[in-house]
């Protein structure tokens, strides 16, 4: 699988460089999004902007770092350029469920502001 992480003080973005996100790649991806977690990766960006296809065992691998995050930070996924994966998701009415930004930009803010409102709620 080839990939690339890029980490920043808030946030890591995790850019799949694969066309196919499908069953021989998923166990592996799961791996990573728990190394991540467990290394303290608040909050992860998934730049899916090389991704042409995604199985189900790919969206298996997306739903567990969606719950990996769920109560921890924030998982987004971000430049989804495949209308195949876009009907995917939307058909599994998974649209509902996971956070989908359209730019690596607005994925950016939509971090720092997510981030910036769970410390104002630990302050309470």
């Amino acid at each position: 699988m080839k990939y690339e992480i890029d980490k920043k003080d808030r946030y890591a973005v995790f850019s799949l460089e694969e066309s196919n996100l499908n069953s021989l790649i998923a166990p592996q991806l799961k791996s990573e999004f728990v190394f991540l977690r467990n290394e303290g990766v608040r909050n992860l960006i998934f730049d899916l902007s090389k991704v042409d296809y995604i199985d189900s065992s790919g969206l298996s691998s997306i739903l567990t770092a969606n719950r990996l995050w769920k109560n921890y930070g924030s998982f987004v996924l971000t430049n989804i350029r495949s209308e195949s994966i876009k009907k995917l998701i939307e058909i599994s009415k998974l649209d509902g469920i996971l956070t989908l930004i359209p730019t690596m930009e607005e994925s950016v803010d939509y971090v720092y502001m997510e981030d910036m409102e769970r410390e104002l709620d630990e302050e309470e």
